[in-house]
Formats: structure tokens, sequence, C-alpha cells
């Protein structure tokens, strides 16, 4: 939802920074192999309990997933194959990422909040699976509220100001949500009954 309403001032604003990386010989690829490994390093964070350090590098490692298809686009090399390299490790970021948070909780026995994020977990994995395989059918199917954006900066503003309870149930609720409406979405679009 961000990526739609927000996509094109954000591209204005750090496109003159994008083009910069790009003739000084940063590509896409390692922007966002980058932001995996900082990810690694909040999901560490996530564990130790650090919340707000943790929180601020998910922030950090937000802007390398901005910048690399900015980068790619500045120097005119966007491919199929970058955009696969980007989604792919956007997956192995969100397991990362609530792998940590998950980790804190059953290392101190929260059974509850384990459960919580594991749901987190099949959430987030759903509403990237049900557009992929939407787009098999339909044209376009990226309708919903809670893209991985949304779920970085939420889980983000929790763990920054100390309402990660309630930020964390959010993400179980609305993921699954988002992933259900794309489900109804590709029915309606392919004129199938659900």
């Amino acid at each position: 939802m961000l990526r739609k309403y927000a996509g094109n001032y954000v591209e204005k604003a750090i496109g003159g920074i994008a083009l910069f990386l790009y003739r000084k010989g940063v590509t896409p690829n390692m922007l966002t192999l980058s932001g995996l490994v900082i990810n690694g390093a909040a999901a560490f964070l996530f564990y130790a309990g650090f919340w707000v350090s943790g929180g601020v590098v998910i922030l950090l490692a937000g802007i390398f997933d901005m910048m690399d298809g900015a980068v790619a686009r500045a120097g005119e090399t966007a491919s199929g194959l970058g955009g696969f390299l980007d989604s792919v490790t956007d997956r192995y970021s969100d397991s990362i990422i609530f792998g940590g948070v998950l980790a804190y909780f059953a290392d101190r026995g929260a059974f509850g909040m384990t459960l919580l994020v594991l749901a987190i977990i099949c959430g987030a994995y759903m509403v990237s699976y049900v557009r992929a395989r939407a787009e098999l059918v339909i044209p376009k199917c990226d309708v919903g509220m809670l893209e991985r954006p949304e779920r970085i900066l939420i889980l983000a503003a929790g763990a920054i100001s100390g309402f990660l309870e309630p930020a964390l149930w959010g993400l179980a609720v609305f993921t699954h949500l988002t992933a259900g409406y794309r489900i109804w979405f590709t029915f309606q679009q392919a004129h199938g009954d659900l």
C-alpha cells in the first residue's frame, strides 16, 4: 500500500542519491545483499532484547531495500533477475527478522508470544505467496494493506516505542487479512466462485 501511494514521492526523493551511488560503482545487488546482512544484525538485537536498537537497524535495512531498485532504475540496469534476487532476499530477511523475535520469546518460555510471532511469519509468507500465485491467473494482485514495507514499519515502531505486543498483534491479524483479501480479489477478478 505504501509503495502504491508514496512510491513516486520516495522515488523522486532518492533519485539523486541512487544516481550518485550508481556512478560510484554501487550495484543494486550489493545493496540488496547488504540489506540482508543488516537485517541479520537486527535479528540478533531482537533476540538479545535490544528492541530499540533492533527497530532502528531494520529501518536502516529498509533504506537499502528502497535503494536497490532505485539504483537499478538510475543506471538503467533493472532486470527480472535483479527483481528475483530482491524478492528472495526479502523473504529471507522476513524470516531472519521475525525469527529473531520468535527466538527471544521462545528462549524465555513465552509460549503464547512465540505462537503469535509464528502466526506473523505464516501471514507474511501468505501475503507474498498469494500474490505470486494470483499473478499467474490475473494481471496484478498488489491489493491489501500490509505488504512488506508496512510490516517493517509496524515492527520498528512497536520495538522503538515500547508497544511491541500491540504491534505484533496487529501484524498477526492484518497479514492474514491481507492474504485473505488477495484470495478474494483474485477470485473476483478471474470471475470464479469462492
